[in-house]
């Protein structure tokens, strides 16, 4: 009896001993288990000036669904203007100053390449982060110091957010913006639960192979989006790929819907 007791936990521990090599693997096997990533929560206010969670919901959600497309969370910060208001996610306060500190701390251990993301208020003079304007030039001096020549990927999701795409953009580059430099972007009312363009990476990220493809799908649904709620002028959410990423990008898939249930 003691003996089959014995074997039976025997090969009880060498199952979950399977199991857990199994997950470590599958992490492992994820080409972005070793990229760093920030995701910014800008603003608190709608377009009106009244409280809204817009980009917060944002911020929380693109996390979660950039988890199942194979980041690791153990690379990530996440910033709110309000921290205290979220403690489960344990976001830190949105500030210039921290981001670049993040990107620094992340890209110091987690090298493979960079993922930021930015939902906020824009302006032709930048981002909003809390009470100020992230400048496309101190935005860039970030990328450039951190990230460096390493695949790199700038999503930002704001009105005017267009204004980034020179400065940004390089050969080992993406960036995804949600407006031309000239343009608003829409969806930040204070009944809104995403922005527009936030709600269409949601939507399009659990199906895009990779970046090329997610970039694509969300300047689609976004432009069906204010065609079908009347929205003018078009935002025309902007995308630049850099010539040494684009032929690497196929190399970097993103798990999708149906590679996560196999």
């Amino acid at each position: 009896m003691r003996l089959i007791v014995r074997l039976a936990w025997l090969i009880g521990a060498l199952l979950l001993a399977a199991a857990g090599g199994a997950r470590t693997a599958e992490a492992a096997a994820s080409p972005f288990a070793d990229w760093s990533w920030v995701v910014v929560a800008g603003d608190w206010h709608a377009h009106s000036g009244g409280p809204s969670e817009a980009f917060d919901n944002a911020r929380r959600d693109v996390i979660k669904e950039f988890e199942q497309a194979g980041f690791d969370a153990a690379n990530l910060k996440q910033f709110s203007v309000r921290p205290e208001r979220y403690p489960d996610d344990h976001p830190e306060k949105s500030a210039p100053k921290g981001i670049y500190d993040a990107l620094s701390d992340l890209t110091a251990k987690a090298k493979g390449g960079c993922l930021i993301y930015f939902s906020s208020h824009g302006a032709p003079m930048g981002v909003v982060v809390d009470q100020q304007f992230l400048s496309p030039g101190v935005l860039a001096n970030m990328v450039d110091t951190t990230c460096g020549k390493r695949p790199t990927v700038v999503i930002i999701s704001a009105c005017f957010s267009g204004v980034f795409v020179p400065l940004l953009s390089g050969s080992n580059r993406m960036v995804l913006t949600a407006a031309r430099p000239d343009r608003s972007s829409f969806g930040c009312g204070e009944a809104d639960k995403y922005p527009y363009f936030d709600q269409c990476v949601l939507e399009t990220l659990p199906q895009a192979a990779d970046f090329t493809a997610l970039g694509n799908m969300v300047q689609a649904c976004v432009a069906a989006r204010e065609t079908k709620e009347g929205m003018k002028p078009p935002s025309e959410p902007q995308l630049s790929i850099g010539p040494a990423l684009r032929p690497m990008l196929p190399f970097y898939p993103l798990a999708t819907a149906a590679t996560r249930r196999n």
